[in-house]
């Protein structure tokens, strides 16, 4: 099985449990891994046949931004789930960072792994 990956997609959103972070916006970083067979895009070189990792990070910023969300592991099943109902994909990984959640940490996050069926 081959992987489509999306590292360090960058969404400002509005994102937290506090008061005062349902009011601003704060970044978060997703990381995407889809798996899927590359063969046949590769044999024709017609992105028709691939999994658009642009369209993926367009569609997964419009996603995550659509409302206000408390969790980040919530942000992570909605993105789980929607690629894998959206995308010709049979595995995913996402993982959803929220740098400077915690100022003695560089980042923090979690990492789930869905798949269909």
């Amino acid at each position: 099985m081959d992987t489509v990956f999306i590292k360090k997609l960058c969404i400002d959103t509005v994102i937290g449990v506090y008061e005062w972070e349902k009011s601003i916006q704060q970044r978060l970083e997703l990381d995407l891994a889809l798996s899927c067979d590359t063969r046949q895009a590769a044999a024709s070189d017609d992105i028709r046949q691939a999994l658009d990792y642009s369209v993926i990070a367009a569609e997964v910023t419009e996603l995550v931004q659509r409302e206000p969300i408390e969790l980040i592991e919530t942000v992570a099943e909605r993105v789980a789930e929607f690629l894998l109902q959206n995308f010709a994909t049979s595995r995913v990984q996402v993982t959803v960072s929220k740098p400077g959640a915690v100022p003695t940490a560089e980042t923090v996050g979690v990492c789930i792994e869905r798949e269909a069926g």
